[in-house]
C-alpha cells in the first residue's frame, strides 16, 4: 500500500489521497495526530462532508478522519464489489497505511453496515465503534425493515441500471426528497450540503457506485449471517434519532443475537436520520462520553 501526498490545507482540514490497493481515497483529517482517532465513514446519498461539523466541534481533543467512500466524491475510482465486507477491507487499509492507533469508528447508514462489516473482520483493530441510524441486512429487523413500503428505495435501488437512467441529470431533486422525508422534525439538511451532496455523485461512476451500495445487500447478508457466531467484547454505541421512531430494542435484541454483546445505545432528541448534521453538538458530546466512558473497557 501506497500513500499519495496531495495534501491541500483548508483551515482546519487536511486533504489527501490515500492509495489502497491501487485505488486512491479521499481522506480528510482534523485535529492532532497525537490524539486519539475518530474515523468517520458517510451513508448515501452524502459524502465526508456528513460529518464535518462534527469533526470541527472534537477536533480540539481528538484526532478526526473522514472519507468519501471509493468511487463516491473526491474519491474518483470505483470498486469492482461494494459489499459492506469488501469497504472494509479498505478502510482497514487506510487505517494500517496512515498507522491510525487507538480508533473510534463511526458509521452512519450505509457507514454504519461497513462499520459493522469492520467490527466482524477486524475486531481487533480499532477499540470502539459507533453505528448510526441504519439496520444491518441480515440482522434483525433487517426483514421487517426492508419489506417495508415506506422503505421502497432498497427495492429500487437494486434494480440493474435503471436508477442511474432515471436520476442522472436529477441528482439534487431526487436526493431531496430523501433529505426531507428522512430528517427529523423541524429540521433539514442545508441547500449548500445539498447541492455538494449532489455534486458528489454527478460522475456515472458515482452515481452508479451510490446504487451499487444497494446492489450488495444480498451478499451483505450472507456476509453477515456466516459472521454470526464471531463474537464482538468491544463497546459499540448504537445511535438513532429521536424521530425515526423505530423500536431500538428491537435492534439491540438482533446485534446481541449476532454477537455484539457490549452494545449500549443512545437516542438523540429533536433528530432524524441526518444526525451529525442536524444536531452536530449532541452527537459529538454523546461520541465523546462514549470515548471516555469506555476508556478502561478496551
Amino acid at each position: 500500500m501506497m500513500k499519495e501526498t496531495d495534501k491541500n490545507t483548508e483551515g482546519l482540514f487536511i486533504h489527501q489521497k490515500v492509495m489502497v490497493n491501487k485505488i486512491p481515497i479521499h481522506v480528510v483529517e482534523a485535529g492532532s495526530r497525537s490524539k486519539p482517532t475518530i474515523f468517520f465513514i458517510h451513508g448515501w446519498p452524502t459524502c465526508w462532508l456528513e460529518f464535518k461539523a462534527v469533526m470541527m466541534i472534537l477536533s480540539e481533543g481528538y484526532h478526526t478522519v473522514a472519507i468519501d467512500l471509493p468511487g463516491i466524491g473526491e474519491s474518483n475510482t470505483p470498486l469492482q464489489s461494494y459489499s459492506k465486507r469488501n469497504i472494509a477491507e479498505y478502510v482497514h487499509g487506510i487505517m494500517d497505511t496512515m498507522n491510525l492507533q487507538d480508533i473510534t469508528l463511526a458509521g452512519c447508514d450505509i457507514g454504519g453496515q461497513i462499520t459493522y462489516a469492520f467490527l466482524k473482520n477486524f475486531p481487533n483493530r480499532i477499540s470502539r465503534a459507533v453505528i448510526m441510524n441504519v439496520v444491518i441486512p441480515g440482522v434483525e429487523p433487517w426483514d421487517k425493515v426492508k419489506s417495508n413500503p415506506y422503505i421502497w428505495h432498497f427495492a429500487f435501488h437494486s434494480i440493474p441500471e435503471l436508477p442511474e437512467k432515471l436520476v442522472a441529470g436529477n441528482e439534487l431533486s431526487y436526493f431531496s426528497y430523501f433529505y426531507d422525508v428522512l430528517a427529523g422534525k423541524g429540521k433539514t439538511v442545508s441547500d449548500i450540503l445539498r447541492k455538494l451532496y449532489a455534486e458528489a455523485y454527478t460522475r456515472p461512476n458515482a452515481l452508479k457506485a451510490g446504487f451499487d451500495f444497494y446492489r450488495s445487500f444480498p451478499m451483505d447478508e450472507k456476509d453477515n449471517i456466516a459472521s454470526k457466531e464471531n463474537m464482538v467484547s468491544m463497546p459499540i454505541l448504537y445511535l438513532r434519532g429521536e424521530d425515526e421512531h423505530i423500536d431500538i430494542e428491537a435492534y439491540i435484541k438482533g446485534f446481541k443475537e449476532n454477537g455484539l454483546k457490549n452494545i449500549s445505545t443512545k437516542t438523540i432528541e429533536n433528530c432524524g436520520h441526518f444526525s451529525a448534521e442536524e444536531q452536530p453538538e449532541k452527537v459529538a458530546s454523546v461520541i465523546r462520553e462514549f470515548i471516555n466512558n469506555t476508556k478502561n473497557n478496551i
